[in-house]
């Protein structure tokens, strides 16, 4: 025989059971911390020298002498290129003779001159006779002008036929060979200055923002394994290619005895963002429609619904903005069903920092 229960007493048991609300979550906690969480992008580049240069010959003529051949180190003003330069110290030699007997004459017209003015004060001459030889002393004078401007072009000729290194550094590239005829213009010798290296990267937009000139950053070369140098951007250039929207960025970096080569590939590991920041583990963060949240565990063991927004990334740890702060205990394992002011039992679940 079944006994009914008293309708007093069932509403008595209901309304213990509506007080006491749904059991405490079993959840998982982390501390939100302030951590220095720096990200990098690698970028490939190229390796270019600042100091490059294609020699060019400054006067024509036939190559006689190649003193600097390709590999050799050349200090600046070394001669990597003799040209014959014969048949331009024979007119410079002519030129010479003749601005002497030039120079000869005009010191004859002007003695002849400062002896006719005194005859033609004392009226011995006529003003025609002190004219002719005013006339004969300026023509003298402009014959010597013009061969002094002949003897230095001539002496300007023979020096620039030996073509010469315009700075310290390589030569990568012989132009010419003995015997070839070089015009004024042509490539000689092509030059680089090893000491003067940079690595040339293309950097998308988006990651330049936080790219600042003067910051350190390592570069590595595919030919070069285990070499790792420390380089230093150089230049950010304001201007972006126009098709794949990136902005070229110069990074300078030691030539470690000559091993880099001009041309080499370079990876260049660029620091585009980060610094100190408010973090949490990247599970205490849930998506709830259009928003991102996470939940923290008050002191009376319930949960807040903080709204986030997440930054920059490393790691499983992830940059927050919201009404958080270094410390608080939020939810990184149970808090896909949790709700405002649910009670929670909590354990810590630790993770490794950044």
């Amino acid at each position: 025989m079944r006994h009914a229960i008293p309708f007093a007493l069932l509403l008595v048991v209901r309304a213990a059971s509506a007080q006491q609300g749904p059991p405490a979550a079993n959840v998982r906690f982390t501390e939100a911390r302030e951590v220095d969480l720096s990200r990098s992008v690698e970028l490939v580049g190229s390796v270019e020298s600042r100091s490059a240069s294609v020699v060019a010959a400054a006067v024509s003529g036939v190559v006689a002498a190649l003193p600097a051949r390709a590999g050799d180190l050349v200090e600046q003003g070394a001669p990597l290129v003799e040209l014959d330069a014969a048949e331009v110290e024979l007119r410079l030699a002519a030129a010479r003779g003749e601005l002497e007997e030039a120079a000869a004459r005009l010191t004859l017209a002007r003695s002849n001159l400062e002896r006719l003015r005194g005859l033609f004060a004392d009226q011995i001459i006529s003003r025609q006779e002190l004219e002719d030889a005013a006339a004969e002393e300026a023509a003298w004078r402009g014959r010597k002008a013009q061969l002094e401007a002949d003897v230095e072009r001539l002496q300007r000729d023979v020096r620039l036929s030996v073509i010469r290194a315009p700075f310290s550094g390589t030569v990568v590239a012989e132009r010419t060979a003995v015997g070839q005829w070089l015009a004024v213009g042509e490539p000689a010798a092509e030059m680089v200055d090893l000491s003067d290296l940079e690595v040339l990267v293309e950097v998308p937009e988006r990651e330049l923002g936080d790219l600042r000139r003067g910051a350190d950053v390592p570069v590595t070369f595919e030919a070069l394994p285990g070499l790792e140098v420390e380089g230093k951007v150089r230049a950010v250039v304001p201007r972006a290619d126009p098709r794949a929207r990136s902005f070229p960025v110069k990074v300078s970096i030691p030539s470690h005895d000559g091993r880099i080569g001009v041309g080499m590939l370079a990876r260049v590991r660029l620091p585009v963002g980060g610094g100190s920041v408010l973090a949490v583990p990247k599970d205490a963060v849930v998506d709830q429609g259009a928003e991102r949240i996470a939940f923290v565990v008050t002191a009376e063991e319930t949960v807040r619904r903080v709204v986030v927004r997440t930054g920059v990334a490393q790691g499983v740890w992830v940059a927050v903005e919201g009404d958080l702060a270094a410390g608080d205990r939020v939810v990184v394992r149970g808090n896909e069903r949790l709700f405002e002011g649910q009670a929670v039992r909590g354990e810590v679940l630790e993770y490794p920092l950044p």
